[in-house]
């Protein structure tokens, strides 16, 4: 039996809601995994991750290996403990990491040999390296080592260009030869915790079938899509995602890598994902960006400095909304110009309420759809989101 099942399913799209079943609890479905990179989500607490319904957090397999280091890790069991976060983790590879390090990796059958980017020391991640940090880690849902295709060429004689199919079929093929090695690692290794797949092929969708083909042989407890939001254009983003999404298994989780805007989300939805991560409501609150459901606000904006009201009045985050008192009541959040003051002041404050109602807003946009699905008018809702977000604050 697997860990997955649908609970419903939209006429009108391949919408779905689920319910993943865990080692440290249960993930219902369509879900966004807030990114906690170094063991913690930027900017928020685990108790307010917990307080706006995460039901799962991202950790970092790559960085997490360099610092603090697995020796500190285990010392603790895991990453449940260390970070005191008892509800379920997924880990990256540390494929998209060793994708990103550009000319100081190498990659070879065996696996990826490249220098700390923190002190310069030789390192050499393969498939198993990986499955046993991730082991280590203690991480619900353990992902394969792949190799994340680029869109561009990023050496040789043709650096800089769209990649071509053939390089794309070689890439793919090698994370194919990684997925079976970290399969058997996983089983030698004992873990019982979920190992998914990661499909890969380009922008390429004779490739990208291939590459399914080639894990559902293999039985993974899950399927992703990875290679994307890696610099292609984003109507080449979702040709892709249209074609792969809806053909992978329906009885698997589908996890979308690494995406998105809040349109990307809807989108994925639509086209039958169930899983998310994203470093965009955390990485853009830092710099003044506030997600909302009437748009976009750029809080350095010069016409916040005198406003009064609330980022999002139709928003029930800390940041908004306030803090309840004894009796239920909330008296009220934060302005626009406070926030704008903090911002341009380099205040911290600024950019943990910030992260703490971008947070919230994808979970809550999360929580939205899958009511939607569940009551059967995912299409009407999806209508007025982008309306919503099309009207502007």
């Amino acid at each position: 039996m697997g860990i997955f099942h649908t609970t419903a399913q939209d006429p009108a799209s391949h919408a779905r809601c689920g319910v993943l079943q865990l080692a440290h609890g249960t993930v219902h479905t369509p879900v966004f995994m807030p990114v906690g990179t170094y063991g913690t989500v930027k900017g928020v607490t685990p108790r307010s991750l917990h307080d706006m319904g995460a039901q799962i957090i991202l950790g970092n397999t790559f960085h997490l290996w360099l610092r603090p280091g697995l020796e500190v890790v285990q010392t603790f069991g895991g990453l449940h403990d260390f970070e005191q976060w008892q509800r379920p983790i997924l880990t990256d590879s540390g494929g998209f990491q060793v994708w990103s390090l550009g000319a100081m990796r190498r990659i070879t059958e065996e696996g990826v040999h490249f220098a700390s980017p923190i002190n310069g020391d030789k390192l050499f991640l393969s498939p198993e390296v990986s499955m046993q940090i991730q082991t280590t880690l203690n991480a619900d849902v353990v992902m394969q080592l792949d190799e994340c295709t680029p869109y561009l060429a990023l050496e040789g004689k043709n650096k800089g260009q769209v990649i071509t199919e053939d390089a794309a079929q070689q890439s793919m093929a090698l994370s194919l030869r990684w997925a079976q090695r970290c399969r058997d690692a996983m089983q030698a290794l004992g873990n019982r915790n979920a190992l998914f797949g990661i499909v890969q092929g380009g922008m390429f969708e004779a490739l990208r079938e291939a590459s399914l083909e080639g894990l559902q042989r293999l039985d993974f407890d899950g399927l992703a899509i990875g290679g994307l939001s890696v610099g292609e254009p984003k109507e080449d983003m979702r040709r892709v995602l249209a074609h792969v999404a809806p053909r992978m298994p329906a009885n698997k989780p589908r996890y979308l890598m690494g995406v998105g805007t809040p349109e990307d989300l809807v989108e994925g939805v639509a086209q039958g994902v169930d899983m998310f991560d994203c470093v965009m409501p955390t990485r853009n609150a830092r710099n003044g960006h506030w997600f909302t459901r009437y748009g976009d606000l750029k809080i350095r904006n010069a016409r916040h400095r005198h406003d009064t009201g609330p980022v999002d009045p139709s928003c029930g985050c800390y940041a908004c909304h306030g803090q309840p008192d004894a009796h239920g009541s909330s008296h009220g959040g934060f302005s626009r110009a406070y926030l704008h003051h903090l911002d341009r002041c380099g205040e911290m404050l600024g950019a943990m309420l910030a992260s703490t109602h971008n947070l919230h807003y994808y979970l809550n946009l999360m929580q939205e759809m899958r009511q939607a699905i569940a009551q059967g008018n995912f299409a009407t809702w999806r209508q007025r989101f982008h309306a919503e977000r099309a009207r502007g604050v």
